[in-house]
């Protein structure tokens, strides 16, 4: 049941402008990837930037408390592969927090790691080695991981590239 007019809260113009200009910034789907001893981890992200050429370097946004980041804050490096536009599986299977028993990646094609036990899915449209190179708190919802880059490989296939409707939601 909807509230009377009297009773909602109005969202400020300015808000209004800053969610329309940010859901103009594409996005893109990556699972962004980790290991550390026996762990292994890989979460859904939207928000990977190239920030240098020389050396290449991507920066990775992470909602903080998710399990992934000690691991990535341990290992001092993290994997990101780049989810195919159709590619329906990858989704669904790193769509939600990872149960810390669980290796996500039994069954699927690890590509080799140059860093050292990185897993890199093959299936992904692209996928990208990285050693950690900065983990910034910018006290905000999300914390800053820099990586710079040490591999690469890809496939063929479309990425999946999204514009939102709203810059404040997913």
């Amino acid at each position: 049941m909807s509230q009377p007019a009297a009773h909602r809260e109005e969202t400020p113009p300015e808000t209004v402008a800053i969610g329309r200009a940010l859901s103009r910034i594409p996005a893109g789907l990556y699972v962004l990837t980790a290991a550390h001893e026996d762990r292994r981890m890989g979460m859904l992200v939207a928000w990977v930037q190239q920030v240098c050429f020389e050396p290449p370097m991507i920066t990775v946004a992470v909602a903080k408390g998710r399990p992934i980041m000690p691991l990535i804050s341990e290992s001092r490096c993290f994997g990101i592969c780049q989810v195919a536009e159709d590619d329906k599986m990858l989704r669904r299977k790193f769509r939600d927090d990872p149960d810390p028993d669980d290796d996500a990646f039994l069954g699927y094609d690890l590509a080799p790691s140059v860093l050292g036990g990185v897993p890199l899915l093959r299936t992904g449209l692209t996928a990208l080695e990285c050693e950690l190179s900065c983990h910034m708190d910018v006290e905000g919802d999300h914390d800053l991981f820099v990586g710079r880059i040490h591999a690469a490989f890809g496939g063929d296939g479309q990425p999946l590239v999204s514009i939102r409707d709203d810059g404040f939601a997913y």
